[in-house]
């Protein structure tokens, strides 16, 4: 393994170039035929898992280096995944929204190597964003119940304030408008959010705030989140006014104070309406 990491070091070297040489363009070509015609491209990928994080970071390097090299103005990855279409399953496994490795990246979130998997998990849930949508709207239940549990709630601090970013992101975006209406008239959803106010940390409030505030935005609040902000009203104005930006933010102050008019106007709601 060591001897293979030194090799995979070297190979990104010759692509990338060190602090002493920047990379041969006819080298590279001459790398990129070899390592395509021997099959060492579909090697490396499913090999990838067996790699030590660094390495695999230099794999993860080499492989995207090569699917840009050119061999008279034509892209050799092109024609080779074409003749080799099973390698697109082991690349996109876990990456697809139906899949049903999907679940994984919940657990990949709260590993050690947190930016790498933070990044994928955001690539996955924004880039395209129709894509999102759909699968948001088949699926929003499952997938919601798994960020409160795994991600909103979780100990570590990176991760619930990442992943309070991320949720914001998701839920603002436009062509999750539907979704987002959903979100903000659960009560669940809402608990959790009301416990996150409470905690210490000015970056978690502050995260917070950004997806609490639709709940209260949302014209249309189903009877028991009304009901629910109501009887926890003094406490929720307390804990929003005492939340404040380390920079004088007008856009954030303005929602504040939305959000504090729009609790203070709730009146109760009975069973009977």
């Amino acid at each position: 393994m060591k001897d293979l990491n030194k090799v995979i070091g070297e190979l990104k070297n010759i692509l990338y170039g060190d602090s002493d040489s920047k990379p041969a363009v006819e080298t590279c070509a001459q790398l990129a035929i070899e390592f395509f015609r021997e099959d060492n491209f579909h090697l490396l990928i499913t090999c990838l898992p067996k790699l030590n994080f660094e390495t695999r970071k230099q794999a993860t390097q080499i492989v995207t280096n090569l699917q840009g090299q050119k061999l008279q103005s034509r892209l050799i990855a092109c024609e080779y995944m074409e003749r080799n279409l099973a390698l697109m399953d082991i690349l996109i496994a876990g990456y697809i929204l139906d899949s049903q490795h999907m679940k994984k990246f919940f657990e990949y979130i709260q590993l050690p190597n947190f930016d790498v998997a933070a990044g994928t998990f955001k690539e996955l849930l924004t880039r395209h964003k129709s894509t999102v949508a759909d699968f948001l709207s088949k699926n929003d239940d499952r997938f919601f119940a798994d960020y409160n549990s795994k991600l909103l709630v979780s100990t570590n601090y990176i991760t619930r304030r990442q992943a309070l970013k991320l949720l914001s992101d998701i839920l603002l975006e436009r062509s999750n408008s539907a979704v987002m209406i959903r979100y903000v008239s659960s009560m669940d959803n809402l608990r959790i959010l009301m416990n996150l106010l409470r905690v210490s940390s000015k970056s978690i409030q502050i995260e917070t705030f950004h997806v609490f505030k639709l709940f209260a935005a949302n014209q249309n609040k189903p009877t028991d989140i009304i009901n629910i902000l109501v009887a926890n009203r003094t406490k929720l104005l307390r804990l929003i006014a005492d939340i404040n930006s380390d920079k004088d933010d007008e856009k954030f102050n303005y929602d504040k104070s939305q959000v504090i008019r729009e609790i203070s106007a709730l009146n109760p709601i009975n069973d009977d309406g």
